[in-house]
């Protein structure tokens, strides 16, 4: 049977908590078979991620793909999977997140509804939630009023998007040719290369679809997760390079048509260099502000405009300010916004 969508399960020393993620996808598709698993061990050295990933397969051989790969990291197993991917769509999960079961039949059928009827869409969108572990708590992201919805549309036919309702990969299902058709820049032991992967590919998905269900779930609060403010502080210096990959991908202002697409993704490459500017002065790295200007001064020579509207806008000046009180206000805004955003 030909398979309609392949999920990517990058997996580093998951076996504690990969089997939820597995089997949400199976149990929330029916063991549909034509849905395809495909679970990358990124070279596990402390547990029997492989092997259990081998065990699935050999449970559902027909539904489940085990691979294996020397450790690249997260951005590089993400790439594995979409290599092995037999699906029209290819979605990532990671293995500490799931699924929901009921939001799953629904993407299905709607995919299964394009392929019956040779319906092309590029980018099936959906919400997902932050699921957070200390105290229970559930935020949903749904992007009502700024997508339309249960119709097929273009980037031209969005609405604004606030700071908090962002695409991240965890809504993202992408047409698997779209992914493959131009390559994705994945640095290898890399972290936060999902900011690429929500990115660099948008202005090759000429066709979208909003579907608005609660399909993925974010696992929020374990104290190794790369969200979290230490660990994220710790790897300031792996923001930075994504911030220069996305940079790099294209000259915003000449590269892309659409209007509304194009400040899209100003706006988000904006809180891209606002994420290195705030962590940059939080880590006790002694080059970090150095390192943090001559990011800005790649940009500035890169691209002057993006430059301007990432340095100069609100949000820019704001995560930028200058002098020690500055620095404090900076640092304050940013502890209001997690406190209401509840991102990490």
């Amino acid at each position: 049977m030909n398979k309609i969508l392949s999920f990517g399960i990058p997996c580093y020393n998951s076996s504690e908590y990969m089997d939820h993620c597995i089997s949400s996808i199976l149990e929330g598709s029916d063991y549909a078979e034509d849905v395809q698993i495909i679970v990358v061990d990124d070279g596990s050295n402390k547990d029997d991620t492989l092997a259990k990933a081998q065990e699935w397969e050999r449970r559902y051989p027909t539904i489940v793909k085990a691979v294996h790969q020397e450790n690249g990291g997260h951005g590089i197993a993400v790439m594995k999977g979409l290599e092995n991917a037999e699906g029209t769509y290819y979605k990532v999960v990671d293995s500490d997140d799931w699924v929901d079961g009921d939001s799953l039949k629904e993407l299905l059928d709607l995919l299964r509804r394009f392929e019956e009827l040779g319906t092309r869409v590029d980018l099936v969108i959906s919400n997902y939630v932050y699921e957070h572990v200390e105290d229970g708590k559930q935020n949903v992201v749904d992007y009502e009023g700024s997508l339309p919805t249960n119709k097929i549309f273009t980037w031209d036919d969005m609405g604004h998007f606030s700071v908090k309702k962002y695409l991240l990969m965890h809504s993202l299902c992408y047409r698997t040719d779209v992914l493959r058709d131009g390559g994705l820049p994945m640095p290898p032991h890399t972290f936060y290369v999902d900011n690429i992967y929500a990115y660099v590919p948008f202005p090759r998905c000429k066709t979208l679809y909003y579907l608005p269900v609660n399909l993925y779930r974010y696992f929020i609060g374990r104290a190794d997760q790369s969200v979290n403010e230490k660990v994220l502080t710790s790897r300031i210096d792996h923001y930075w390079r994504v911030a220069r990959i996305m940079m790099k991908s294209y000259h915003l202002y000449d590269d892309i048509q659409s209007p509304k697409l194009r400040t899209y993704m100003l706006n988000y490459f904006t809180i891209i260099m606002a994420i290195c500017s705030v962590f940059s002065r939080l880590s006790d790295r002694p080059d970090a502000m150095d390192q943090l200007q001559q990011l800005w001064d790649d940009l500035k020579a890169y691209d002057p405009r993006m430059y301007r509207h990432a340095k100069h806008g609100m949000v820019g000046t704001f995560s930028n300010l200058p002098t020690k009180a500055g620095e404090k206000t900076t640092l304050g805004i940013y502890k209001l916004a997690q406190k209401i955003v509840k991102f990490n």
